[in-house]
């Protein structure tokens, strides 16, 4: 029998208990073992559970818990999540957690302490997805070329509902809570920060590198208009929150900001609340994974897998898939040198030279137009939506400073990068 405490018994804690008991026969038939739940742990013991299982406010009591073999760590959070893991694992018990922030921070520190303990994490990244165990062990013959995915089912609500209907962002946004999809405060979400943490764990398993959310460009969806999606429908192309890793030589860019990618594209199909992620392989091509990112059952399902998988044989593979470092030594792109076809709505006073006075501050900077849509805001002003050939990001970067600077500029401009296969 394998013994499992739960520390945070929310919606996926309640979850865990539940599938293990109504699957109890095939999870014992898979495992090998029966899987029971033997305690969990809560910040609150006056609320009401859907669960009937042993309580406690002290999840160390559980860690301590001799009877134990194997923490579940649903508690969210890091510095205090990072605590009670670092002490399972030192009392040399498996863990199983669906914690991104926790692993965006301490992955590396976490991989070190816990040896040849079982440490797993499939519900840390895309739900439902078993997307950890593709790239650590389904696709580990291949150089991974290239990872993209929408890893944030409440941006991808929000962003497929303005697509498809002409919403505009603050009504979605209000939708989407109302539907539960969204927090109270959705920031987190919006901002990219979710789907920032979920790439960096997949990009330690891919690349071998260690890098932190700071030191990565994050972009939310927040300045995204329905102007934006004409101009997208009139060129084929869908808007969506991309978390984007591609290597180039020993170095890998990171980035997680909303795009303009072709519709003809799988990834540019996937609508909803639903998340899906593409990784090629140098050998394999290209894979495509889909299914429910998020909800406590699609993620108590991964959390359950991982816990098969240690009752099945104690030790799994590395934490991070690889025994030893890579040699090649991988380092982390600068943003600014990011080349891509860049999108740009800018609004202007509708007079004579304008945007002849804007082609020149993008020729000057390197930057050709490679297609334009003009849409008049008032009688005074008009919206110019315009994309650009390939350029270097500190070349756009440059120009929209010089163009944010002139007077017949009347709002802050908007870019958009636009992804397309090379």
């Amino acid at each position: 029998m394998i013994r499992v405490g739960i520390i945070g018994v929310g919606t996926v804690g309640e979850s865990v208990v539940k599938i293990l008991n109504k699957n109890r026969d095939i999870i014992s038939a898979r495992a090998g073992k029966e899987i029971v739940v033997a305690k969990g742990a809560v910040r609150n013991l006056g609320r009401k559970r859907g669960v009937d299982i042993p309580l406690t406010d002290d999840p160390y009591e559980i860690i301590e818990d001799d009877s134990i073999d194997i923490i579940v760590e649903l508690m969210g959070g890091v510095d205090e999540a990072y605590k009670v893991v670092k002490k399972a694992l030192e009392n040399k018990k498996a863990v199983v957690t669906a914690n991104k922030a926790l692993l965006a921070y301490h992955r590396y520190e976490l991989q070190e302490i816990a040896g040849g303990i079982p440490f797993e994490f499939e519900a840390s990244v895309a739900g439902g997805i078993p997307i950890i165990k593709a790239l650590r062990e389904g696709l580990s013959a291949n150089h991974i070329e290239a990872i993209k995915g929408i890893m944030n089912g409440t941006c991808n609500f929000i962003l497929t509902k303005m697509d498809k209907e002409g919403a505009d962002f603050g009504p979605t946004l209000k939708e989407a809570q109302e539907l539960g999809y969204a927090e109270a405060d959705p920031t987190f979400d919006i901002e990219g920060y979710d789907a920032a943490h979920k790439l960096l764990i997949l990009a330690s398993i891919a690349y071998g590198i260690d890098a932190k959310p700071e030191d990565i460009l994050i972009e939310g969806i927040t300045k995204i208009s329905s102007l934006d999606f004409e101009f997208a429908r009139e060129f084929g192309y869908a808007i969506k929150l991309l978390a984007i890793a591609k290597k180039n030589g020993n170095e890998v860019e990171l980035r997680v900001h909303p795009v303009l990618v072709p519709k003809e594209e799988m990834i540019a199909k996937v609508d909803g609340v639903m998340n899906g992620i593409s990784v090629i392989g140098d050998f394999v091509g290209e894979t495509m994974y889909y299914g429910p990112g998020a909800g406590g059952d699609a993620t108590a399902s991964a959390v359950i897998s991982n816990i098969i998988d240690i009752a099945r044989g104690g030790k799994c593979s590395p934490m991070l898939g690889f025994k030893r470092p890579l040699e090649t030594g991988m380092t982390l792109a600068a943003s600014e040198n990011i080349s891509s076809k860049y999108y740009l709505r800018i609004s202007v006073l509708d007079r004579p030279g304008v945007l002849a006075d804007i082609a020149q501050i993008l020729g000057e900077n390197s930057i050709s137009v490679e297609s334009m849509l003009q849409k008049p805001q008032s009688k005074t002003t008009a919206n110019l939506l315009l994309s650009t050939h390939v350029c270097l990001e500190k070349e756009i970067q440059k120009a929209l400073e010089r163009i944010r600077a002139k007077d017949y500029v009347k709002a802050e401009p908007v870019m958009i990068r636009v992804e397309e296969r090379q």
